[in-house]
């Protein structure tokens, strides 16, 4: 083990170094003008006070949470003695403190970096788009390395500390057991910071569109608009703090969903089975790190998504590479029936996995960019107006979740069936082939994350540039960036619900063996979910019914802080005198602290929903009833944020599709139309399309945490 162990702390400190060399870098660069710097420091502001005031009010929460978690575990496992009840209730409440505190400083670092990212990447379109292009994603790669190293550090302590280092069989297969709350934890922090920074950048937006381009007519990021800062720092603390929590929880979950099922292939792989998603994701950030410095672009180009483009796939390379290597080390050998395992087979899961992320970048990218008939049919039915643009969209994200749900059928069909063959007449073989995949999925996460956060850095740099006047050749260069930066997020969007889809049915699993061990059944036997039972059915109906309520309290609560952002503007152009002339400078603070207060205030009851909801299934209609319950509020789940983020994009690159000069360009009743459709997709996207993905996967932590009270 301690060779495997010397290679995941390794790669931890590797990524430390980089790092620091990347920070350095970036705060090395020029900052610009004084008016540029002003704006930056405007957005910078805005953007550490809106998370100070929502992580007070999410660790709050999060304390309640723990002490529940704490008291729940004690009186579910005091059966088991109270020293037990003790120790189990004392280590899955430490472990969520320690996953909900890292996922607070994932989604930290991710903004932080972001703000001081964008005014550089401002200031570095002046010497040309590499440069600019540099500095964005050096930004972003802070915030990937910084969230998967941060993850993997936490899981592999927690995992040592909790029995891992002993050498007693029992304690090493009851360790992942106890650090679910570290997922959770993350999942906690994660759900509020992507729903209360969703609504706080989509409802500046929503109200900075509709009152700035469709009522006065004036451009995007115009510095006459009131809530033009409120918008930019919208895109640092949405996607940037939201998306870094997200991920962190993502990489946890599903890291410690793999390792309880190395638990049930204890007799066959031992404790390589546990070790294995750690030591894969340690050679994924490695791997990411090298693909980071193969990125560069032609000052010359009209399409810098290739440099990016280029980076992944030597990311992806190597990952092929070490992950071959790393599974004929740790699981070359006899298997306890008499076989052998055959590792190439294994291998063939993680290259299933892997090709599942390039498939759904591939997917994403046809559905929400500008260049095929999707979005080219959003914005002709602009034409006609908002009501056939929002037809139009709504058909188009419907359509687009077929093809990633048959991708995912399949690769689960193909990497289980892929388990079998490595590992025949084992039980739960087949399961661990489809964690292979998962893991083989993930390896990429530090690079995606790069490319995720890249994309705000450059909306960011390009507001700056247009609010302090600089030239158009300037402009033209964050402008292609900014359009490179709006399809990355988008692809990173559709990798994330894969990833979850792939994820959510590994914890589904996990969810299965923590009951067959609380009944005291042996791990190679089946525990059945008959969806035939009153019961079950019922809380299956429920889990399909959550994902709805919750989708629709997010979209309203965007809804409603829009219109306190939209009211203000109005308010401001007919009582300040002098702005639209430009005479006058508008209360950029105002919109920034009115919008806060409505995000905070609105994302407290979409959150709660998710938390309580499968609790109370399982308490009231038991284990049974809270798989079923589990099951299909995933797979609903999946469905839902696949039509809602690819539905928003596509809206999205509709309106900047017209806005490069086709169907009449931005002057056009065409473009207005477009607009009012693009501020519907806003809050699809950016607020309650990624919370439902964190929301699966929380309701699948939360349950193994909470399974022992289930009747």
């Amino acid at each position: 083990m301690s060779s495997y162990l010397f290679l995941i702390f390794f790669s931890i400190l590797i990524s430390i170094v980089v790092i620091l060399f990347l920070v350095k870098y970036i705060f090395s660069q020029e900052k610009g003008s004084e008016q540029m710097q002003n704006i930056s420091n405007a957005i910078k502001e805005g953007a550490m006070a809106f998370i100070k005031r929502q992580y007070k009010t999410i660790f709050s929460l999060a304390l309640i949470t723990v002490l529940l978690i704490i008291i729940a575990n004690y009186f579910g496992n005091l059966s088991k003695g109270s020293n037990i009840a003790f120790r189990y209730a004392g280590h899955v409440g430490i472990a969520f403190i320690t996953g909900a505190l890292c996922s607070g400083l994932s989604g930290y670092i991710g903004m932080y970096m972001a703000v001081h990212s964008n005014i550089r990447a401002a200031a570095g379109a002046k010497k040309g788009l590499n440069s600019a292009l540099t500095i964005a994603l050096r930004g972003g790669a802070v915030t990937g390395l910084a969230v998967t190293s941060l993850s993997l550090l936490g899981v592999t302590i927690l995992f040592l500390i909790y029995g891992g280092m002993s050498n007693n069989d029992i304690l090493i297969k009851e360790a992942p057991s106890l650090i679910v709350g570290f997922g959770f934890g993350a999942s906690f922090v994660a759900l509020f910071a992507q729903l209360g920074g969703g609504i706080y950048t989509k409802a500046a937006d929503v109200g900075a569109d509709l009152v700035g381009k469709v009522e006065a007519g004036i451009p995007e990021d115009d510095p006459r608009n009131p809530a033009v800062i409120a918008d930019l720092v919208g895109d640092n603390v949405g996607d940037c703090a939201g998306r870094g929590a997200d991920l962190f929880e993502s990489t946890a979950a599903e890291n410690i969903g793999a390792m309880i099922l190395g638990v049930a292939l204890y007799p066959v792989f031992g404790w390589k089975g546990i070790l294995f998603p750690l030591v894969t994701a340690s050679v994924g950030i490695v791997s990411s790190i090298i693909g980071l410095f193969f990125v560069k672009a032609d000052d010359n180009t009209d399409n810098p998504m290739t440099a990016l483009y280029r980076g992944y796939l030597v990311t992806t390379i190597l990952n092929l590479i070490f992950i071959y290597f790393i599974i004929k080390s740790m699981f070359s050998g006899n298997l306890p029936n008499g076989g052998n395992i055959k590792c190439f087979y294994l291998y063939l899961c993680a290259f299933s996995g892997i090709a599942l992320s390039y498939i759904f970048v591939l997917i994403t990218d046809y559905y929400t960019s500008y260049k095929y008939r999707p979005v080219k049919s959003i914005a002709e039915a602009s034409k006609t107006g908002a009501a056939t643009n929002i037809i139009t969209g709504v058909s188009v994200g419907m359509e687009s979740t077929a093809l990633p749900v048959l991708a995912v059928s399949i690769a689960i069909f193909a990497s289980y069936k892929l388990g079998e063959y490595a590992l025949p007449n084992i039980a739960n073989g087949g399961f661990y082939g489809i964690a292979i995949a998962t893991i083989g999925m993930l390896s990429s996460c530090a690079y995606i994350l790069a490319m995720d956060t890249f994309g705000p850095i450059t909306d960011n740099a390009g507001g700056i540039v247009e609010m302090s006047g600089a030239p158009d050749e300037i402009r033209l260069i964050t402008d292609k960036l900014d359009a490179c930066g709006n399809t990355t997020k988008a692809l990173t969007k559709g990798y994330a619900v894969g990833s979850a889809a792939l994820a959510t049915f590994l914890l589904f699993f996990a969810y299965l063996e923590q009951v067959k061990t609380i009944l005291g059944r042996p791990l190679d036997s089946v525990f059945p979910v008959d969806i035939g039972k009153s019961e079950v059915f019922i809380g299956a109906f429920l889990g399909a019914m959550v994902v709805f309520i919750f989708s629709s309290a997010a979209i309203r609560s965007v809804g409603k802080a829009a219109q306190y952002v939209i009211l203000e503007v109005r308010r401001q152009f007919k009582e300040i005198p002098g702005i639209m002339e430009g005479t006058a400078k508008p209360d950029y603070a105002n919109c920034v602290d009115i919008v806060a207060k409505g995000a905070l205030k609105e994302m407290i009851l979409p959150g709660i929903i998710p938390i309580t909801a499968p609790i109370l299934v399982g308490v009231i209609l038991g284990k049974e009833a809270g798989a079923g319950f589990l099951m299909i509020c995933t797979i609903t789940g999946v469905i839902m944020a696949l039509f809602l983020n690819n539905g928003g994009g596509a809206w999205d690159n509709a309106k900047k599709f017209i806005e490069l000069g086709n169907f009449g360009g931005k002057k056009s009743e065409t473009h207005k139309g477009a607009v009012v459709g693009d501020t519907v997709g806003d809050p699809f996207k950016d607020t309650a399309g990624p919370s439902i993905h964190v929301l699966i996967k929380l309701v699948s932590t939360l349950t193994l945490v909470m399974v022992s009270l289930f009747s």
